[in-house]
C-alpha cells in the first residue's frame, strides 16, 4: 500500500508525472510540522506551471491557503493568502475598479505562485513584472519561523524569493498593489502580419501602447516564415465603449466555458492538424487590420474559456518551450528558431511571440531582460528532446536563456541562473536535475 497523501501529481502540462507525498494545510503551526518533518520540499500552487518546477520529494500544496486578509479600496492595495487565485483576486478587485498590474496568459495561477515565478504578461515593455508591485510577503523558513520580506525588511530574502522559484522557503500571504480601471474592456486593435519582418516592425511601432502580443504561425516557411496577428490593446474608458458595454462597465456576464470530456488520442495533433489550425485562424480575420473592443477575459486569457484544455495532447503530455533572446538579436535569432520547428514538423498552434522591456537589476532571479520571448507548446513524443537540444543550441549563441516555470529538459547553461537559494530543506525535482545536468 502506498503511504498516506502520496499520491500521482503532475502540473498543467501532464509531463512528467511523479509519485510524491502531498499535503495542504491552512494552520501555520501544521505548516511548520510539515516543514521540519520533510526533506526536499517544495510549495505547489494551482498546478497551472509546467515541466517538473513545482514538484518534489515532499510537496505542500497552499490551497488551503486561499483567504482574503484586506483590500484598501482606497490605494488599490490587496492582501491575500498564497493559494488565492488570480481568478479570485480579479472577481472582487475588477467590479471595484482595479485590475492586476502584470497578468499571464492564464487567471488561474496562485498569487505565490506568480511571485516564485515573478510572472510577466503582454505589458512587460511597458509595466514589469509581477514584483514590481509587491509590498511585502510573509516567508516560512527552513527552522518554520515565519519572516516578513518587503524592499526594506529582510530585503535579501525579498530579492531571492522573486522568480525564485519556491527554493527560499513556503510563501504563506502576499500583499500587492493593483491599477486602476474604468471598465472590464479593453480597446483593442488586430494587425496581421505577413511575414517576420512585418511583426518585428509592428511590435517597434506599438511600444507605446501598455500590451502587445503576436500569434505566430510555426510551421510557414520560405517568404511566409513569421505570419502572425499582432494584438495590441489598453483598458478602455466608459465614454469609448458601444452603447451595450456602458450600462455596467466593470462587471462582465457569465460566460459558458466548454469542457475537453477526454484525452485526445495521440495521432490527433500532427503537424496537419496544426496547420489547418494556423491556417483558419489565420485567414479568420478578414481584414488587414480590426480594431473593437473585448473584455479583459477574451484578450487576456483566451485559453481559460475551455476547461481542461491540456487533454488536447493527450495522456502522454506536453511540454511549454518559453526562450528569450536579447532585443538586437531578436529577429535573427527568431529567424533560426521558426526554420528548425518548421523543418522539424513539430509545430504548436499555441505559439506566442512578445517583446520585453529592460529588466529590473534587483529583481535578478527573474527571467525576463530586454528581447524577445516566443513561447511554444510541444507534444510530448519519441523527437521532443532532439528537438529541444537544437533550439537549446540557438538560444544559447544568442545568449538567450529559458523561463524555468516552463522548463522540463533544457539545459543547464540556458536555466541555471538563479542565486542565493541554495538551501536543502526546499529543492524541487526540477532545481536537482539542472544542478545534476552535466553529471548525467
Amino acid at each position: 500500500m502506498k503511504p498516506n497523501f502520496v499520491k500521482k501529481v503532475t502540473n498543467w502540462g501532464n509531463f512528467p508525472v511523479v509519485e510524491k507525498e502531498m499535503r495542504s494545510e491552512d494552520q501555520y503551526s501544521k505548516i511548520k510540522d510539515f516543514v521540519l518533518n520533510h526533506n526536499e520540499v517544495i510549495a505547489r500552487g494551482n498546478g497551472r506551471c509546467y515541466g517538473d518546477s513545482s514538484l518534489a520529494e515532499s510537496i505542500f500544496s497552499t490551497k488551503k491557503l486561499n483567504k482574503f486578509i484586506s483590500f484598501d479600496r482606497l490605494n488599490g492595495i490587496i492582501e491575500c493568502e498564497s493559494g488565492v487565485l488570480l481568478s479570485d483576486v480579479l472577481e472582487i478587485s475588477v467590479p471595484q475598479g482595479y485590475f492586476l498590474y502584470v497578468t499571464p496568459g492564464t487567471k488561474f495561477i496562485s498569487v505565490g505562485g506568480a511571485l516564485a515565478s515573478d510572472v510577466h504578461g503582454k505589458n512587460h515593455h511597458a509595466e514589469g513584472c509581477f514584483s514590481e508591485y509587491v509590498v511585502d510577503f510573509k516567508l516560512m523558513n527552513e527552522r518554520g519561523e515565519i519572516i516578513t520580506c518587503s524592499r526594506e525588511e529582510n530585503s535579501d530574502k525579498f530579492w531571492a524569493t522573486i522568480g525564485g522559484m519556491g527554493l527560499t522557503g513556503i510563501i504563506l500571504s502576499v500583499k500587492f498593489k493593483l491599477k486602476n480601471i474604468e471598465s472590464a474592456y479593453i480597446r483593442q486593435e488586430s494587425i496581421k502580419a505577413e511575414n517576420l519582418d512585418e511583426i518585428f516592425r509592428l511590435f517597434e511601432e506599438s511600444e507605446s501602447w501598455t500590451y502587445t502580443v503576436a500569434w505566430i504561425d510555426c510551421l510557414q516557411k520560405g517568404k511566409d516564415l513569421g505570419r502572425s496577428i499582432m494584438m495590441r490593446g489598453e483598458h478602455a474608458f466608459p465614454h469609448e465603449l458601444p452603447e451595450k458595454f456602458k450600462k455596467n462597465p466593470l462587471r462582465l456576464k457569465k460566460k459558458f466555458s466548454p469542457t475537453v470530456p477526454f484525452y485526445f488520442p495521440g495521432f490527433a495533433l500532427n503537424s496537419l492538424t496544426v496547420k489547418i489550425f494556423n491556417y483558419l485562424y489565420y485567414k479568420k480575420q478578414a481584414k488587414k487590420e480590426v480594431k473593437n473592443f473585448t473584455d479583459y477575459d477574451t484578450f487576456f486569457y483566451p485559453l481559460d474559456f475551455v476547461n481542461d484544455w491540456n487533454k488536447i495532447y493527450g495522456k502522454k503530455g506536453f511540454i511549454q518551450y518559453q526562450m528569450m533572446i536579447p532585443k538586437d538579436k531578436g529577429r535573427e535569432g527568431m529567424q533560426r528558431i521558426l526554420e528548425t520547428i518548421a523543418k522539424s514538423g513539430s509545430g504548436s498552434f499555441l505559439a506566442v511571440l512578445k517583446l520585453y522591456g529592460k529588466e529590473n537589476p534587483e529583481a535578478y532571479n527573474s527571467f525576463p531582460f530586454e528581447g524577445y520571448s516566443l513561447a511554444l507548446d510541444f507534444k510530448v513524443d519519441k523527437n521532443l528532446k532532439k528537438l529541444i537540444d537544437q533550439l537549446d543550441s540557438i538560444v544559447e549563441e544568442y545568449n538567450g536563456k529559458i523561463y524555468l516555470t516552463k522548463d522540463s529538459m533544457s539545459r543547464s547553461s540556458l536555466t541555471n541562473y538563479l542565486k542565493n537559494v541554495e538551501n536543502p530543506k526546499f529543492i524541487s525535482i526540477q532545481h536537482k536535475r539542472i544542478l545534476n545536468y552535466n553529471k548525467i
